[in-house]
């Protein structure tokens, strides 16, 4: 419920409009029948908080009946309402506490030490907080209140008590919500606005309802008080116990659902699922069974797991028992399917089917039904990278005959490392460059294009890798009517080289040798030497 269930009576207005009106005659004058008003007005007012007192019983009242029913869903809104009740609880007995102290000093009395004759309906009472009832001696009393009310500061405290009620309800309610609007203006003790026609004088909460008031006037406005805080404590615990349906799951289907790990597992491993309803209620399980086996629940699932013996596809099916809102049995039926196949790997170059040492050589691998990211690669010649989807091999030596470099895959599954297989290479060394100027490797060549030419090139030729060399040295023998070599440190021609180039005739021949040239591996190789007829 909100505070909209929960308004003021026509009632309750009446009420409050005669005590103010009551305390306005005050200022005039205290007669015998202004003090029957208020005593008039008080009685009507403990009949009020019986009143709201009884319904909030029956709300807590509802509160244990509802737990004992469903003490999971209950328990979190019980255990706020229980807050709630023993905060108002408290309240209550110090205002009723304060009431007798009030009594009693001004002369009042126990009924119990009354006089034999005496007759209760001639003199106005109370109920304490233990149940006793007091007699009031002296109901126009006006210096009592305020002795104990403002002088001893007794007001005070009463209102630092009221405010502490009024913060600890509105921390069960949101910030602006009208509950909580209501709240703060049921329980407000604010100090009064200045009233400039009456002399603009400055008062507080505590002298505007406790000083110089008689005492049934003090008695009235603190069973006000007790109302204003009961009505407030209504309202809060019929929110709390509507939280109750509304933190429920309400649903109007139900269907069986299956979550396997995978629909794919190996040979000697275990299919494993769970079982469960779509639409789940966590205050009561329902029963499930797959054949005739009842399935052990946990978290409102039922855990299947059947061993894979043997290869296949295998359907499995059961159902689910579910007691309903209105206590009977509705069954629900699931079927599913898994296959089982025998523990496999591909693995492949991804250039071609040989490694070469030296440089990083990719491969890629695959297991059936098996993610990539539970893979595991290993090599035992050499280390393994990880490269996005693919891996980077690094063989440490040479194996022309493949017999001691092996890949191997292994598998993360349910917490275990299983093989999947594994495959021989090959380890070779990269095949040489060949030496080129102009992109030939010899033959004839013109005298103009060796002299465009600015040096020597390294180029691997029809080899998959894209690998980088760099001529690093190299000599050049000229002949002809003379014999000349002349030799250079990188793969630039020299000054001196390119002087003889400029003065060679038709049927010169050019010939170079010791070449040297290295590769992305960081080796230095000798290359064939290559030689040209000037035409």
């Amino acid at each position: 419920m909100g505070t909209k269930n929960c308004p003021e009576t026509p009632r309750q207005k009446m009420i409050n409009m005669m005590y103010l009106v009551l305390t306005a005659l005050l200022a005039l004058n205290v007669a015998s029948e202004v003090l029957e008003s208020f005593r008039i007005v008080d009685a009507s007012l403990v009949q009020t908080l019986n009143n709201v007192n009884r319904k909030n019983e029956q709300i807590y009242r509802s509160f244990d009946a509802a737990y004992i029913e469903t003490p999971a869903k209950v328990k979190e809104w019980k255990d706020k309402a229980d807050q709630v009740k023993q905060k108002t609880s408290a309240l209550i007995t110090k205002i009723k506490d304060l009431k007798e102290e009030l009594v009693l000093a001004s002369g009042g009395m126990p009924l119990k030490n009354a006089e034999p004759e005496f007759v209760l309906s001639e003199e106005p009472i109370i109920i304490n907080s233990k149940g006793d009832t007091i007699l009031m001696k002296k109901e126009d009393d006006l210096n009592t209140p305020s002795e104990i009310m403002i002088q001893q500061k007794k007001a005070t405290d009463l209102k630092n008590s009221i405010n502490e009620y009024r913060d600890f309800l509105a921390s069960f309610t949101e910030q602006g919500s009208p509950m909580r609007e209501n709240i703060d203006k049921q329980l407000d003790t604010s100090d009064p606005r200045i009233n400039i026609a009456e002399g603009g004088e400055k008062k507080t909460w505590e002298i505007l309802h406790f000083e110089s008031k008689p005492l049934i006037a003090v008695i009235t406005l603190l069973s006000k008080m007790q109302i204003d805080i009961q009505n407030a404590e209504t309202n809060i615990i019929s929110s709390l116990f509507s939280q109750i349906d509304a933190s429920s799951f309400k649903f109007n289907k139900l269907g069986a659902r299956i979550l396997a790990k995978s629909t794919y597992v190996l040979k000697g491993d275990q299919f494993e699922a769970e079982i469960f309803l779509a639409a789940e209620d966590t205050t009561q399980q329902p029963e499930i069974f797959v054949g005739n086996n009842k399935l052990t629940m946990k978290d409102g699932k039922g855990i299947y797991k059947a061993t894979a013996t043997e290869a296949g596809t295998f359907k499995w099916g059961g159902l689910i028992k579910y007691k309903n809102p209105e206590g009977n049995i509705n069954v629900y039926k699931f079927d599913g399917e898994y296959q089982v196949g025998n523990p496999g790997v591909t693995i492949s170059a991804t250039k071609m089917n040989v490694l070469y040492l030296g440089i990083a050589n990719p491969i890629s691998v695959s297991a059936p039904g098996v993610a990539s990211q539970n893979l595991v690669v290993s090599i035992n010649n050499g280390r393994v990278e990880k490269n996005g989807e693919e891996y980077l091999i690094y063989p440490a030596k040479l194996d022309g005959l493949g017999n001691s470099t092996s890949i191997s895959v292994t598998a993360n599954m349910n917490g275990e490392k299983r093989p999947m297989g594994l495959m021989n290479f090959r380890v070779k060394e990269v095949p040489p460059p060949l030496a080129t100027i102009g992109g030939m490797n010899g033959g004839t060549l013109r005298k103009e294009d060796l002299l465009a030419e600015n040096g020597i090139f390294a180029e691997l030729k029809d080899f998959l890798f894209d690998l980088k060399f760099t001529v690093t040295q190299f000599d050049v023998s000229f002949t002809g009517t003379y014999v000349k070599t002349t030799s250079s440190k990188s793969n630039k021609f020299t000054d001196e080289q390119k002087g003889f180039f400029s003065k060679l005739t038709p049927g010169s021949y050019i010939y170079i040798d010791n070449i040297m040239a290295k590769g992305d591996d960081g080796l230095n190789r000798p290359l064939s030497p290559i030689s040209f007829k000037i035409k």
